[in-house]
């Protein structure tokens, strides 16, 4: 264990000890070195991640870098955050209820057959949702994540008992990247969309909602029916052919018999809450308020109790370090660094082609990610920037909008801190950290290829550049 953090601790001191670059603030570059080492100490694990997170908020305070009460503590009461946490409890309520083991064994039922083919039917649930519901938090933990738990334990595949590769870690996987390939492919996928929508009409881009499907459509379907395909073969499960699943499915439903009342109760929440999540933007109630609500009912109907959420350890898990993370990643952007990093890279591809500065700019907009901990922070401090240097650099205004917007949920795709989503689905406990960060690396070489080549041919075609 030794070896291992001190590797962290050196990485941070030394980065601490340097002197801060010109035109940033000490604090800034200070904030940087404890993020950089705490990521390095999440990867390497001497301690338990949640351990890692709160010896990093400490630092932070005992250097002066963050105080504790009007900022180390602000993670904490993040609407984000609870989204994911309510969405976790919400989850505990199809399993209470029974709902969540009976859509499991009807997915099984049509899909079964193969794991894959498990793999296909998620990513294309996900295809469907995503249009009407602006919250990839939402649609990864209040509906694929209850659904894949139930499915994947009724297949013998849990967390922490050794049989995590038998099936779920397949399914995890192609869950996650599937909801951020979604995401990028509708402009009512992710909250963030519509924030570059209205930066882009600065920049001489309209995007309309058909706009931004069409520059997508063909990147993004692509995308969809390569994904379990890859991670069948880079991240294979243990069950291939499941010869007896839909027997078994089709047997433990006529155990189940008809629909219970609390099946029924679930059903009704669960309906409540996907309206509101589709039209809450028009009625003025968010993402985190319906999953509240939809918490609040099952509590009052007894489908969940407050037992039942005290024993969710990996949604408390989850509101412990993911708090602190995003709180450092917002506070990187507060204290400038963001801007700073964005100035450099400005003034490091002016003058080259702009073909080639642009390629430069999208690797670094995308890739910069691994500094923050959401998607909107990201798209809030740095798309502005990356867009106005694009086009002044005589990138085509609609590509360069479209792609750093596309770009704007796909980067998601290497950390299990980068969105809402990821803390969810990395929760579950089913694939190792760096595992985790290696599939996730693979996959964002594979999205820029795919968005980049398949889809600048497309927007050739379309006679958009």
């Amino acid at each position: 264990m030794l070896p291992r953090l001190l590797v962290p601790v050196a990485l941070g001191a030394t980065l601490y000890l340097l002197p801060s670059p010109a035109g940033l603030d000490p604090k800034g570059w200070h904030l940087f070195s404890i993020f950089v080492a705490t990521i390095v100490g999440i990867i390497l694990k001497p301690l338990p991640m949640g351990t890692i997170a709160i010896i990093s908020l400490l630092i932070s305070v005992l250097t002066g870098t963050l105080d504790l009460g009007e900022q180390g503590l602000v993670g904490y009461s993040s609407p984000v955050i609870w989204l994911i946490i309510y969405v976790f409890f919400i989850a505990r309520g199809f399993i209470n209820s029974q709902l969540g083991t009976r859509i499991a064994y009807l997915f099984v039922r049509i899909l079964g057959k193969y794991s894959i083919g498990l793999g296909y039917g998620i990513v294309l649930t996900e295809l469907m949702i995503a249009p009407l519901i602006p919250s990839n938090s939402a649609r990864a933990g209040g509906i694929i994540y209850p659904i894949l738990k139930s499915m994947v334990e009724s297949l013998g595949s849990r967390a922490g008992d050794g049989t995590e590769r038998r099936l779920g870690s397949y399914l995890v996987q192609v869950s996650f990247h599937g909801n951020l390939i979604t995401s990028a492919m509708f402009l009512t996928a992710m909250a963030a969309n519509p924030m570059a929508q209205k930066i882009a009409a600065k920049f001489g881009a309209d995007i309309t909602w058909m706009t931004w499907f069409q520059g997508a459509i063909v990147p993004g379907l692509v995308s969809v029916l390569l994904l379990p395909l890859i991670m069948f073969f880079v991240y294979p499960p243990e069950l291939k052919v499941l010869p007896n699943a839909v027997g078994l499915a089709k047997e433990k439903l006529r155990e189940m018999g008809p629909m219970k009342s609390q099946e029924w109760i679930m059903i009704g929440v669960f309906g409540l809450m996907l309206v509101l999540w589709i039209q809450g933007k028009t009625i003025g109630i968010d993402s985190t308020t319906t999953a509240l609500l939809g918490l609040a009912l099952l509590l009052l109907t007894k489908v969940l109790t407050f037992e039942d959420m005290l024993k969710e350890k990996e949604a408390w898990n989850t509101l412990v370090w993911f708090a602190i993370l995003v709180n450092m990643a917002e506070f990187l952007q507060e204290f400038g660094f963001v801007q700073w990093f964005s100035d450099g890279v400005g003034a490091h591809v002016s003058g080259m082609p702009w073909g080639l500065a642009f390629a430069t700019l999208v690797a670094v907009y995308f890739y910069s990610h691994y500094f923050f901990a959401s998607n909107t922070a990201h798209v809030g401090a740095m798309y502005a920037a990356f867009l106005s240097v694009a086009v002044s650099i005589g990138t085509p205004p609609l590509v360069a909008a479209l792609f750093l917007g596309y770009c704007s949920s796909l980067f998601s795709h290497m950390t299990h801190y980068g969105s809402s989503s990821s803390a969810i689905l990395f929760g579950t406990g089913y694939v190792p950290i760096a595992t985790w960060w290696r599939l996730g690396f693979m996959m964002s070489v594979v999205s820029l290829i795919i968005w980049g080549g398949v889809g600048g041919l497309w927007w050739k075609i379309l006679g958009w550049w």
